[in-house]
């Protein structure tokens, strides 16, 4: 595709492909979003709480910030103390940064050289597309809480209008004033909701209510319950699984932001027996730290039986187009990584299958961040690479948002489906 086309594409995939070989690409989590739902869109301005507070005269950013390039501080007349030496995990830590470094800062200069671009992101968190704003907030409710606190919570699926001769249901409220013709409640804990409709459903729980994509289900539970997902044969399990867990972060748990997990948890979860019976890509968010880097690696993989295939990077950048902060800041580096890897399946030559390719190393994904710890929909830059059904059968675990045609299980999987993040198209 043409250089000049692909900003008018973008508009409309999301996606933006640098036609060079830094193998980078830009993605609007907003955008490629919005193709889940047919009468809400994500509001840009809920879903970018952050990084856009440069000013609007401030030029565009052409430089990549690093340790060296740091304004000097004045010197003080007492000798300045050398850092301590690095230990063993920090130096392979280092060693695995400087290997990615260079990648990173190709990628980052195919966005900084391309001038459409960096004026298409600064107007990311417009909520200029002719949507109704919400006109008052609701109070969040927290799941987890929810779990302990009530014993038989209900969530109220108000389905869409789909024959004229059905009675209608008027739901009385300023965001969901919706038509529907029926109204399923169901348990909202330990049990699969589905919306198997080709519509958004708005879904009610505590006079909450919470936007739910096309074809996509969830099942709200602790980890204790998700053996409930393991399909009853291999022929009905996922091909492509995301994981998203709750590693031990210190900053997660003094910010209350959510409840984490020690690793030897995530070795019970059952990828596995969750795979379906051509095999499975799976896809890893894991930090930069060390420890949990190697612990993915050298226990988790091979403890879920995945064959580690490949790293990509997630590159976060501020609408000017500069780094969130230094690309070499030891414990607070501009980018997390997605590891990924394979299960093996059984040969299958159904016409329902078709080959995909083996995915590629040093992948690099640039966004503007969201909200804390919330990650960009990377479905799409995955498909080819998984193995089996087309359409692949999906599913991501420790969830905290839906996606269209996807099974979603968590403790909080609508977290980010709560009404207070979208607009009425």
């Amino acid at each position: 595709m043409a250089e000049s086309q692909k900003p008018a594409s973008f508009n409309e995939s999301g996606i933006y492909f640098f036609n060079d070989d830094s193998n980078a690409v830009f993605l609007d989590p907003v955008r490629v979003l919005n193709r889940s739902y047919n009468r809400f869109n994500v509001s840009p301005s809920t879903y970018y709480p952050r990084f856009f507070e440069s000013p609007r005269n401030e030029p565009l950013s052409t430089t990549v910030t690093t340790s060296e390039q740091q304004p000097k501080r004045k010197r003080k007349r007492n000798k300045k103390k050398e850092p301590p030496p690095l230990n063993a995990r920090e130096q392979i830590a280092n060693r695995r940064h400087q290997e990615a470094r260079p990648l990173l800062l190709k990628a980052h200069e195919s966005l900084l050289q391309c001038t459409e671009m960096l004026d298409v992101l600064r107007t990311l968190r417009n909520d200029s597309c002719g949507c109704s704003k919400r006109e008052h907030e609701s109070v969040q409710h927290s799941f987890i809480d929810l779990a302990r606190e009530v014993l038989h919570l209900e969530v109220t699926l108000n389905m869409p209008l789909r024959e004229p001769q059905q009675q209608l249901i008027e739901i009385n409220d300023d965001f969901a004033n919706v038509q529907c013709c029926e109204q399923r409640v169901l348990p909202a804990f330990n049990n699969l909701v589905t919306n198997d409709t080709e519509d958004d459903v708005v879904a009610e729980i505590l006079n909450n209510h919470y936007i739910v994509p096309r074809q996509s289900c969830f099942y709200m539970s602790d980890l204790g319950q998700i053996r409930n997902l393991i399909p009853a044969n291999a022929d009905s399990g996922f091909n492509l699984i995301v994981v998203d867990p709750p590693w031990e972060n210190a900053s997660a748990s003094q910010k209350s932001r959510y409840p984490t997990l020690p690793n030897r948890y995530f070795l019970s979860v059952p990828i596995k027996q969750l795979t379906h019976t051509d095999g499975a890509l799976v896809a890893l968010w894991v930090t930069n730290r060390e420890k949990l880097r190697s612990f993915a690696e050298n226990e988790l993989f091979p403890a879920w039986g995945v064959g580690y295939a490949a790293t990509f990077y997630w590159l976060k950048v501020k609408a000017n187009g500069s780094l969130i902060g230094d690309i070499d800041l030891f414990h607070h580096r501009p980018y997390e990584c997605l590891i990924l890897g394979y299960i093996a399946g059984k040969v299958n030559n159904s016409s329902k299958h078709s080959k995909f390719k083996p995915v590629k190393d040093h992948h690099v994904i640039m966004t503007i961040p969201g909200d804390y710890s919330r990650k960009p929909p990377i479905a799409d830059l995955l498909l080819d690479y998984v193995p089996g059904l087309r359409p692949p059968r999906c599913i991501e675990l420790f969830a905290r948002e839906l996606t269209a045609g996807w099974v979603s299980w968590g403790n909080e999987p609508l977290h980010f489906q709560d009404s207070r993040y979208f607009v009425k198209r």
